[in-house]
């Protein structure tokens, strides 16, 4: 007799056929199922009753229920001509806790996991989720980590999972080296890659950590680096990560094949289209022959003609730039050859991924609607727009065919970010003294891209407080639109003999005019009050003292082409700024001014800033009041003191203010060695300015209009809570009774 034992279940064999045919399946039983019915445990069986006991096919059935995820362990036997299935089943999980994640919250963990309560227990799952909470701290730079679960019995064959995390130490970057390269040095290509080598003062950022998407992404970051340099044959050949035996540090490698260097050779223009020339959008041209070669002027020069073309009128253009490579000449010749695209028409536009912000805000951002002609320059501008938000921690647009070939549905996916913010602050500025700031914002009101601002300042010269609201799309309108409330008390004894305090309100809308140019308006209404003011002030700051009222309508132009509006290099700004007080109150005067700056880029990280500005008011039927005039000197004037210079009262010392100003600043930014990364660099400037009053009058007033100079050299950092500058400066050509400074400390950033 031969025995096989499959899956728990013995088998005899007779030889005869007889006894064959009677070896039968006449019942099967379940034992050990409490929550799962067993006519459901018969239903994953591949035998039934009448059927033979055929091991391969009863093997299969083990593995059937197996498989299920419902059973800890199963077993079959036979009794007799019955079929006894022995289950064992897998408990339900009651709660999931994690214990030791101080990195990373429970409900971030809890998200990525695939168990959750209520749901049955399996081993496998388990496993695979203490890889995925491996994985989520490997993404956020932890190697080290180590994830064991527990399980807690419970009655009612239930179980509590808690996911034991030993988070380990950060595993940082210790060095980064490049293998190949010899036209830039490994200092070089380190700040082109976003990856850094761990430093003492990476303490705010993160980028000193390990991350595999990160690396990818630097490897992109070279290729773009290197074609934006010419070198059109560049390649990435590999880029290793090695992990050190404690799991605390990786040292980086990318080995590069630079290739050779190309400039532009023949550029050429060719349009197939009917009605359309060449010359019509030759000026769009962004490469010259003779310039190295650079891929990203190239795409920028695509972008070009498709939008001329498309301002044109010709809605379906495809501009594809026909590379003509001669490695002996070291020329890369292209030929732009405009021709008609196929006929596409926007059927439909999704937006998914946005949890809190309404459709609207993403949609108003695009510069097609639906039933437009397809146009790829304007999908890329509206994908700009949409990132510019800043709601957004990631974008991406794609698109796909539609109901028909000449249809396209364009898919929008966002992942949001934090649109919220608390800042709490203290420093020093020598316009204000020691300071302290606290600031509450909301740039994504309720999802509707409303922006809500709440700032107090209190410093030893000044405290302030500022409500504001914007409203982006007036109306569901390109228009800005806003209001605020504004509480200001300013102690000016030093400079003028006299405090004020001041409260107001404010409505204001501006709109594009075009991409730079911008128009705004506003209305200003405010009461202020001149108070403090000692017997020895100047006879014209005791006329001041009071209470004034002003209702003022105020207009701004501005034209702006500058690269970066917080760290600008290259392009310029001017803007004009008109105010007419006198539409009610007792203030009336007509102030004009205008400022500018200039920014040229000589070298990496050296800047030449020049800028300027011109104002003058008029009284209307009265004379100016000192709380409306010009002050110059301290910000708009280094080397000398807020309010230093112009009219001055030299009875009592107090800086009377000015009708007409005008101010300029020739300014070198220099780099210092540091890493870019800390936003450090230097400066070397000279300011120039005079100050004066259109009708100089009174037997103590001293104001000649002279012109005021300084020198002097500085230092600017782009901090967390915004740019600060230090400068040291000494003042050139100066009246003798204007005051004086040598340092300055100053917050913020101006033009």
């Amino acid at each position: 007799m031969a025995v096989m034992m499959l899956g728990g279940l013995l088998f005899a064999y007779a030889p005869s056929a007889q006894a064959q045919e009677s070896d039968r399946i006449a019942a099967i039983a379940v034992e050990g199922a409490a929550r799962v019915e067993a006519e459901t445990v018969r239903s994953y069986l591949l035998v039934r009753e009448g059927d033979s006991f055929d091991p391969l096919r009863i093997d299969r059935s083990l593995k059937s229920l197996f498989s299920t995820g419902l059973f800890a362990d199963v077993s079959l036997r036979r009794e007799g001509n019955t079929l006894v299935v022995v289950v064992s089943e897998n408990p339900v999980i009651n709660r999931i806790a994690f214990e030791g994640n101080n990195r990373i919250k429970d409900e971030e963990l809890a998200a990525e996991i695939s168990l959750k309560p209520r749901v049955i227990y399996t081993r496998s799952k388990v496993q695979n989720d203490v890889n995925r909470i491996q994985t989520i701290y490997q993404k956020s730079g932890r190697f080290a980590v180590s994830v064991e679960p527990k399980i807690i019995q419970l009655p009612q064959n239930r179980v509590d999972l808690v996911y034991e995390v030993d988070e380990g130490a950060q595993t940082e970057v210790q060095n980064i080296r490049f293998v190949g390269n010899r036209v830039f040095d490994d200092g070089d290509l380190q700040e082109v890659v976003r990856t850094r080598e761990t430093r003492w003062y990476r303490f705010l950022s993160s980028d000193d950590t390990y991350d595999p998407d990160r690396i990818t992404f630097d490897r992109e970051l070279l290729r773009r680096f290197y074609l934006q340099n010419g070198y059109a044959d560049f390649k990435v050949l590999s880029s290793i990560a090695e992990l050190t035996p404690d799991r605390n540090q990786f040292f980086i490698t990318f080995t590069v094949e630079e290739g050779r260097r190309y400039k532009f050779g023949e550029i050429d223009l060719k349009a197939e289209l009917r009605d359309l020339k060449a010359e019509d959008v030759a000026d769009k041209l962004q490469v010259e022959t003779g310039d190295w070669y650079d891929a990203t002027a190239v795409d920028d020069t695509v972008t070009a003609l498709t939008e001329a073309a498309g301002n044109l009128g010709y809605a379906f253009v495809n501009v594809r730039p026909n590379v003509q490579r001669n490695v002996e000449s070291g020329e890369i010749g292209i030929t732009f050859e405009i021709e008609e695209g196929p006929r596409v028409f926007v059927e439909r536009i999704n937006v998914t991924g946005n949890v809190r912000t309404l459709d609207e805000v993403v949609r108003r951002e695009f510069r097609i609607v639906e039933g437009d002609a397809f146009n790829a320059a304007k999908l890329r501008q509206s994908l700009t727009r949409i990132e510019d938000l800043d709601f957004f921690q990631s974008v991406k647009m794609t698109q796909t065919q539609g109901s028909a070939p000449d249809k396209a549905v364009v898919n929008v996916d966002v992942q949001e970010k934090s649109t919220g913010s608390l800042s709490i602050g203290a420093g020093y500025s020598t316009s204000s003294g020691a300071l302290a700031e606290f600031g509450i914002r909301e740039r994504n009101l309720l999802g509707r891209g409303q922006d809500l601002s709440l700032n107090l300042r209190v410093s030893e010269r000044q405290s302030q407080i500022d409500l504001s609201f914007t409203e982006p799309h007036f109306m569901n309108r390109d228009v800005s639109a806003g209001f605020d409330l504004f509480s200001t008390e300013t102690d000016n004894q030093t400079a003028s003999s006299y405090n004020t305090k001041t409260n107001g309100a404010g409505v204001r809308f501006g709109y594009p005019i075009t991409s730079h140019l911008k128009q705004a308006w506003r209305y200003t209404l405010k009461a202020s009050q001149i108070s403090g003011v000692p017997s020895t002030a100047s006879i014209y700051v005791k006329n001041q003292a009071g209470d004034k009222t002003l209702s003022e309508v105020g207009h701004t132009l501005s034209y702006d082409r500058r690269n970066s509006k917080v760290t600008p290099s290259e392009g310029y700004v001017v803007q004009m700024n008109n105010d007419l007080a006198g539409l009610g109150g007792d203030t009336n005067y007509f102030r004009n001014q205008v400022v500018g700056a200039h920014y040229f880029k000589i070298a990496d990280g050296w800047v030449t800033t020049t800028r300027g500005s011109a104002g003058v008011i008029m009284g209307i039927g009265q004379d100016v009041g000192l709380l409306d005039r010009f002050f110059v000197g301290g910000d708009n004037l280094r080397g000398f003191e807020m309010g230093g210079i112009g009219p001055r009262d030299t009875s009592s010392d107090d800086s009377l203010g000015g009708e007409f100003m005008y101010t300029g600043s020739v300014e070198l930014s220099v780099p210092l060695g540091l890493p870019k990364e800390l936003g450090v660099s230097g400066k070397v400037f000279t300011d120039f300015g005079s100050l004066m009053t259109v009708n100089p009058s009174g037997t103590n007033v001293v104001d000649n209009g002279s012109i005021r100079s300084a020198a002097g050299v500085g230092v600017s950092w782009i901090s967390p809570v915004g740019p600060i500058s230090l400068d040291f400066s000494q003042a050139m050509s100066k009246e003798s009774y204007d005051k004086t400074e040598t340092m300055r400390v100053n917050f913020g950033t101006k033009f």
